[in-house]
């Protein structure tokens, strides 16, 4: 209760705002008149689809920009790859144009086609690794949370039947 009490208004991360859930859940039910084997089994329903919901909700909320990472790390080597068929295709013109097919011609498109690539590969290397990484923390955050919301749950199952 006392750590309730510290963590009511204040609750900034997942696990506590978790916490304070479950014992609104808890108050809200002992305020209440009559707790036979059949309220105290609905309160154990009710308690676990919040935490069940609210392990969605926060991991919903932790993975909201994930997708942008994932974006930029899919699409970033095919714009790198555009830009490679716009310098090639810039080297052909400038060939036709000449009518030369020195490497002076031809250079310059070259050029633009590997920094074309390379741009795309500067841009989706670090996003596919950021990407990996995070989702593989978020991963065991998620396992966390769960673990979590069964300790809680575990916890007031065994305060509602006093063992």
């Amino acid at each position: 209760e006392d750590l309730y009490q510290q963590v009511r208004y204040k609750a900034n991360d997942p696990m506590s705002r978790m916490f304070a859930g479950v014992m609104q859940e808890w108050n809200d039910y002992t305020k209440k008149q009559g707790h036979d084997d059949s309220s105290k089994q609905g309160f154990l329903v009710r308690l676990e689809r919040f935490l069940s919901n609210r392990v969605t909700v926060e991991m919903e909320q932790l993975e909201q920009y994930t997708g942008f990472l994932a974006t930029v790390g899919s699409s970033a080597p095919f714009v790198g790859l555009l830009g490679t068929v716009w310098g090639i295709m810039h080297s052909f013109q400038a060939i036709a144009a000449s009518k030369n097919t020195s490497l002076a011609v031809v250079a310059p498109g070259i050029a633009e086609a590997l920094f074309a690539t390379a741009l795309g590969l500067i841009a989706a290397i670090p996003a596919v690794i950021a990407y990996n990484r995070i989702s593989a923390s978020l991963n065991r955050y998620a396992t966390s949370l769960e673990t979590f919301a069964q300790e809680l749950h575990a916890f007031m199952s065994r305060k509602l039947y006093g063992v």
